[in-house]
């Protein structure tokens, strides 16, 4: 980015800090911090560089506004410093890979195998914890080794298919295109989903 300033000393204020946003997975170069109204020849540095400007407690001139916009050169102005590394920080966090995290959304025993013809194995279970709920992922654990990853197909309690069933209940559950359930398995359904990362607090 580009860094223009009022005075000196609020520019290198502004520099310094965001400097110290960068870590090891995302970094802010700063390719020029000067005192002064933002001119032409500073949206060119930035288009050539495709670098953003900023700018504190200073405005564009009308022919390097007119420039940025033929350009498309990010300009940003801001007089709260505060406003400014808020925002700097939120772009820097849209940069990172989001973290995936893992949810156990229930638990359930088998605790007898059934042959269903034109159905397949339904394994008879007992919900020892959470819910358990139709087309949800889910592995199968034999001696908490993982030993099928798939999804629940379907579930069924007196004959009848129910969407969820929850703790403490039984139930028939058959597996996605999986029929080697034993007596003892147990069945996870787990739910995953996308974490934006933020950056490290600063010291």
């Amino acid at each position: 980015m580009l860094i223009k300033a009022d005075v000196q000393g609020s520019g290198q204020a502004v520099r310094d800090t965001l400097e110290k946003l960068s870590t090891s997975e995302v970094r802010l170069r700063v390719i020029q911090g000067a005192v002064g109204g933002i001119t032409e020849s500073d949206v060119m540095l930035a288009s050539a560089s495709n670098a953003i400007i900023i700018g504190f407690n200073i405005r564009p001139t009308p022919k390097a506004r007119e420039l940025a916009e033929r350009e498309g050169v990010d300009v940003r102005l801001y007089t709260i410093i505060y406003d400014l590394i808020a925002d700097v920080r939120a772009a820097l966090e849209g940069l990172l890979e989001p973290e995936v995290a893992e949810h156990i959304t229930g638990r359930a025993e088998v605790r007898e195998t059934f042959h269903i013809p034109r159905i397949g194995v339904i394994a008879g279970c007992y919900v020892t914890e959470g819910t358990i709920t139709r087309n949800a992922a889910c592995r199968l654990l034999r001696d908490n080794v993982v030993v099928y990853q798939g999804r629940v197909a379907s579930i069924r309690r007196f004959k009848e298919d129910v969407h969820e069933v929850t703790s403490g209940y039984e139930c028939g559950i058959g597996l996605e295109r999986f029929a080697d359930v034993k007596q003892g398995d147990v069945i996870e359904p787990f739910m995953r989903e996308q974490v934006a990362k933020k950056l490290a607090a600063q010291r």
